[in-house]
């Protein structure tokens, strides 16, 4: 079946998207739907066809394997992302970068703000930039306002490797790529990391590449 219009009214395109077979395509970096930002959800697709839509999402982000997705990232352009991170990292890694266990969640409309001053830099990837990481200093704790897909209101805090996962969604719906935040001299294909820069914190890598960490 042929890509949904992009052209075509909001829901009917998301109709149209999900009629596709398995897991929804991933819009890939140089796509104008990634950089156009999205517009508040209000209710543009209706109960059933949200929580459809929010299904294949999760469908989607389970089988890239990610541990987030947002709309535009399937060429959907509202404030909606899902997140879920089942952390299967050594011991070693889940204490260097607070990478624990995440539940499957739905944000909408979600809005974060730092807590503190803390800022914690490591390797980052992206669905939608396939292939490659870099590593990208963000805040190490995040306080996330927003709501649910059942309209129930969403205050909490979250610090560590959670706090990475809900910057980096909700900056896709700002229209913002991690490579926008990233250290350039950083940039590294997946294999390049895997060979080189796989401990848990990226301190060797900014030695022997040439950047700083804060």
């Amino acid at each position: 079946m042929e890509t949904p219009d992009r052209r075509a009214p909001l829901a009917e395109r998301v109709e149209q998207l999900l009629s596709l077979e398995g897991p929804l395509p991933i819009v890939t970096a140089g796509d104008p739907v990634l950089r156009r930002g999205t517009d508040p959800y209000e209710g543009q697709l209706g109960s059933v066809l949200l929580a459809r839509f929010v299904e294949a999402l999760r469908v989607t982000m389970r089988a890239a394997p990610g541990v987030g997705l947002a709309a535009p990232q399937v060429g959907v352009e509202l404030r909606i992302a899902v997140i879920e991170d089942p952390a299967p990292v050594p011991e070693e890694v889940r204490r260097a970068r607070g990478r624990v266990p995440q539940p499957f969640r739905v944000l909408v409309d979600p809005v974060y703000e730092p807590v503190g001053t803390g800022r914690a830099a490591f390797f980052e990837g992206c669905l939608s930039v396939p292939g490659y990481q870099a590593v990208v200093a963000r805040a190490a704790e995040v306080r996330l306002t927003g709501r649910d897909e059942h309209g129930r209101a969403l205050d909490e805090v979250f610090t560590g490797w959670p706090a990475r996962i809900v910057q980096h969604e909700t900056d896709h719906l700002d229209g913002t790529l991690y490579l926008d935040r990233a250290e350039p001299r950083s940039l590294a294909s997946h294999q390049a990391v895997a060979e080189y820069w796989s401990q848990p914190t990226p301190r060797r890598a900014a030695r022997e590449l040439g950047f700083g960490l804060p």
